[in-house]
């Protein structure tokens, strides 16, 4: 029976028999929170592994908005072991205004910033922090309540490198009570004026108009990518329309669908949620419920 314990303890491999390169990319694909929480507490050589700056290259910390841990701590964290070789962060949910000084503090390397769903971080804050991510390269701020044309204006005035911008909005309709009869260019014309070499830009649910579009056109003559929908203030009248189909090699236009599996053929793995900000009338509870596509056009 020994024999027999002793050949198929033969038969587990030992982990720490692996070449550090392949621990390193198992380790990797834990992801941040397992990272911090669990992994460099396994074993010596996992704890060296997990101290390489090279190891937190791109933080990515999506999907976690129930976890029980201190995501903003375990973030710093992160950012901490990475410093100037941190070059991607993708943060959904937690993120806050003190954590963003503690990224502009610690990392100049930024190539790619992603904070979708964070209420708490403000204009001012983004765009001090702003001055110090000369070299991104892509932006999402999607669904940031607090976030403005002024971090726009920072974004364009900074990081001369920019290609790729991503500022959508809620899910709103044309008929939805906070959508209807506003109108603004406030965020178009801070593009066209500061993003000249930009090739791709979303600006889902945006309030522009035929205006703040043209303006778009001509201020970033290399635009490759245009994702407008949910842009309902646009008419896209034959002319408009035209310029955009010979200057611009796709368009996605305001009332073509937004679904769960929609990623623009982008490489990314983002998920967006949806939400309306209207009280239906004759409904309760509806303010703030996440509804599909189907159900918006139910309601609206």
């Amino acid at each position: 029976m020994a024999l027999n314990l002793e050949k198929k303890l033969r038969l587990v491999p030992n982990w720490l028999e692996l070449p550090k390169d392949v621990t390193s990319k198992i380790i990797q694909l834990l992801g941040v929170v397992e990272m911090v929480m669990n992994a460099r507490q396994v074993c010596p050589m996992w704890r060296e592994i997990c101290k390489d700056p090279l190891m937190w290259k791109n933080i990515e910390m999506i999907n976690c908005f129930k976890s029980p841990h201190n995501l903003e701590k375990i973030c710093m964290y992160a950012i901490d072991q990475g410093g100037d070789h941190v070059e991607e962060i993708n943060i959904e949910y937690f993120a806050t205004d003190e954590l963003i000084k503690h990224l502009a503090e610690r990392t100049r390397n930024l190539r790619r910033i992603r904070i979708s769903k964070c209420p708490k971080i403000s204009d001012k804050v983004f765009c001090e922090a702003v001055k110090k991510f000369s070299l991104l390269e892509e932006v999402e701020l999607s669904f940031n309540d607090e976030l403005t044309k002024d971090s726009l204006e920072a974004i364009g005035q900074n990081c001369p490198h920019l290609k790729t911008l991503k500022f959508n909005q809620p899910y709103k309709g044309i008929n939805c009570r906070s959508y209807k009869g506003y109108k603004s260019n406030k965020e178009a014309l801070a593009i066209a004026k500061t993003m000249p070499g930009l090739r791709h830009l979303e600006l889902w649910g945006n309030k522009l108009t035929n205006d703040g579009l043209v303006a778009i056109l001509d201020g970033c003559p290399y635009l490759e990518f245009l994702d407008i929908r949910m842009c309902y203030n646009l008419v896209m009248h034959e002319n408009l329309a035209k310029r955009c189909c010979d200057n611009i090699k796709k368009i996605r236009y305001p009332n073509e669908y937004i679904d769960d599996h929609d990623d623009d053929d982008d490489d990314d793995d983002f998920a967006y949620e949806f939400y309306c900000e209207c009280i239906v009338r004759g409904s309760k509870g509806m303010k703030g419920r996440k509804i599909t596509y189907v159900d918006f056009y139910k309601f609206h």
